[in-house]
């Protein structure tokens, strides 16, 4: 359902080094740019992208409360690879990797810019949690 999502920059350079050296983790990588304005990254495939912009309208880019985008990882190891890389790269903890309930590990941080990120992986039946 989802298309892509973006996150805004106060400074593309520093979003785009954390971005390349995280996202590659999981098998993200550009897939377009306009240079000094943004950056949209992918698998190469089908699926939702992640886009890191300087706002159109020229202000000050800022984090949302309770806005969050979640990231998907292929097994435990690589949710906390990525947690690792997020906080060398100095990203915040927000949460470290763990289940948060039976068949969801996750863990949780906030970029360069304040924008809060989740690394999850899930094995449960997400159809289980559907409302009937």
């Amino acid at each position: 359902m989802i298309a892509y999502t973006t996150l805004g920059t106060n400074d593309l350079p520093r979003a785009a080094a954390f971005y390349d050296a995280l996202l590659a983790l999981i098998g993200g990588k550009r897939e377009m740019e306009q240079p000094g304005y943004f950056i949209a990254y992918g698998n190469g495939g089908p699926g939702a992208g992640l886009g890191v912009t300087v706002p159109f309208d020229k202000k000050a880019a800022s984090v949302g409360n309770g806005t969050m985008v979640a990231l998907e990882a292929k097994d435990r190891a690589q949710v906390d690879a990525v947690y690792a890389k997020a906080i060398e790269l100095g990203g915040t903890d927000e949460g470290a990797p763990g289940e948060r309930f039976p068949g969801f590990y996750a863990a949780y941080f906030r970029d360069l810019d304040g924008n809060k990120l989740n690394i999850c992986y899930m094995t449960f039946d997400q159809s289980e949690h559907a409302p009937t």
